[in-house]
């Protein structure tokens, strides 16, 4: 079965965040924020990725990552997460981070290298992030994980 292929297309930059569009299968999604973009690969040595990451700050490599699908512990009782078990798509083999996952905040400074979904309502601001997050569940990443069907993120700069 051919992965589900989710392109997430930054284009924005800031001093606390990093927008973009995201891309479904090849079809317009919706707009991203994450924290701010230092422009670092996961094709980067690790050490150099550790050097110049700010915790909880920085906005995680470009790269292609697999999404899995895992309980998070600090979110599973936030009422988004609910329907589905607490479960949430999870950024796999991010060199320097762990627990990176898509889930609704709608400024960078909200996030510590998540990624979120909505709608840009200004520079540094996206809204609607809990139904673009349930869009994105319901109509993409649950029925592929039902499936069977990996699904991986490309993250990159434009």
């Amino acid at each position: 079965m051919t992965p589900l292929e989710v392109l997430v297309e930054r284009n924005l930059y800031g001093d606390d965040y990093t927008m973009g569009k995201m891309w479904v299968g090849g079809m317009l999604f919706g707009d991203t924020i994450e924290p701010k973009s230092l422009h670092l690969s996961n094709s980067m040595p690790l050490s150099e990725i550790k050097k110049k990451k700010v915790y909880g700050k920085t906005a995680i490599p470009t790269g292609r990552y697999r999404m899995v699908w895992q309980v998070s512990p600090s979110l599973k009782n936030r009422s988004y997460a609910k329907k589905y078990g607490g479960k949430f798509p999870y950024y796999e083999n991010v060199p320097g981070w762990t627990g990176v996952m898509l889930h609704p905040f709608n400024r960078g400074t909200e996030s510590k290298g998540c990624q979120a979904v909505g709608e840009k309502w200004k520079d540094g601001i996206i809204i609607n992030a809990t139904r673009g997050y349930e869009d994105f569940m319901d109509f993409y990443f649950v029925p592929a994980m039902k499936r069977g069907q990996e699904v991986y993120i490309t993250i990159k700069e434009v």
